[in-house]
């Protein structure tokens, strides 16, 4: 168990500010041959950890089909998280455990249309499953992306979305909620645009989502009435972890834990909770 929780060290190569409050942190571990060995799946997570301060955990947000590095994308939220981005520079060492927890399922989604709704931060773990897919974008059919956001300033990976909608392959749907006078495109909480713009087909589609708990309450909600059923809508669970490793109790929700039995989750397995959740 003491080797579990030990973290390796990795050096912060690049600081993204994707927002006023989330940047995203690139990082490969100091030793080499250890940043060659590590693999991860999307929708896992790591253990990061800042001398001094704590550590949380956060999703690994880019796919490990991108070489040689791995992402972080971290919300000011708290007082460790408040440490990160006042703290930590290019170039600075931070540890890291893990890869934790299950992911996304990838043999079931193969072969099917996609359909991403996303909000604010929550982009940042399906952004994984994302860059997988375009990686091997042969293996599946129809790609939608629905992302929302409070304002267009609180948009993450901007740069990328534009990358993505320059890919004739893949339909980006983008929407703020309320108006902005430079802003051009749709208007409008993420489960209106879903039923209103978006009108997914539901043969064949496996839907993944993630956003603040408002946002994933009414996609679901949004998602029973366009008739989608709960097998084929995937979701992933990250605000209730802590030590990654089921032994702090933290994230159990009767005798399911977030962090060993998830954080990924159909809406049918999430359906069969108990009611505290």
């Amino acid at each position: 168990m003491e080797a579990l929780l030990v973290p390796s060290l990795a050096r912060i190569d690049r600081i993204i500010q994707e927002t006023p409050d989330v940047r995203t942190y690139r990082m490969k571990f100091k030793d080499d041959s250890l940043m060659e060995k590590f693999s991860w799946q999307p929708g896992q997570f790591v253990e990061f950890s800042l001398l001094g301060s704590g550590e949380c955990t956060f999703c690994i947000s880019s796919s490990v089909t991108r070489k040689g590095y791995f992402d972080c994308s971290i919300k000011r939220a708290g007082i460790v998280t408040a440490d990160i981005h006042s703290d930590l520079e290019e170039g600075d060492d931070v540890g890291i455990r893990g890869p934790y927890g299950n992911c996304f399922p990838l043999e079931d989604i193969k072969g099917k249309n996609l359909l991403f709704v996303g909000g604010g931060i929550g982009l940042a773990p399906l952004r994984s499953l994302i860059q997988y897919c375009i990686d091997n974008r042969g293996d599946y059919k129809d790609f939608t992306i629905l992302y929302g956001a409070r304002t267009s300033a609180d948009l993450c990976f901007k740069e990328e979305i534009e990358e993505w909608k320059k890919n004739t392959s893949i339909k980006v749907v983008l929407t703020i909620d309320k108006p902005e006078d430079t802003w051009k495109e749709n208007v409008g909480v993420v489960p209106k645009i879903l039923e209103e713009v978006v009108k997914p087909e539901i043969a064949n589609t496996k839907v993944i989502t993630c956003g603040p708990p408002i946002m994933i309450k009414y996609t679901l909600q949004s998602l029973d009435r366009l008739g989608f059923a709960p097998k084929d809508v995937i979701t992933t669970l990250e605000m209730k972890m802590q030590c990654g490793l089921g032994k702090c109790g933290r994230c159990n929700i009767g005798s399911t834990y977030i962090c060993k039995d998830g954080p990924v989750f159909t809406y049918e397995q999430l359906k069969a909770l108990p009611d505290e959740f």
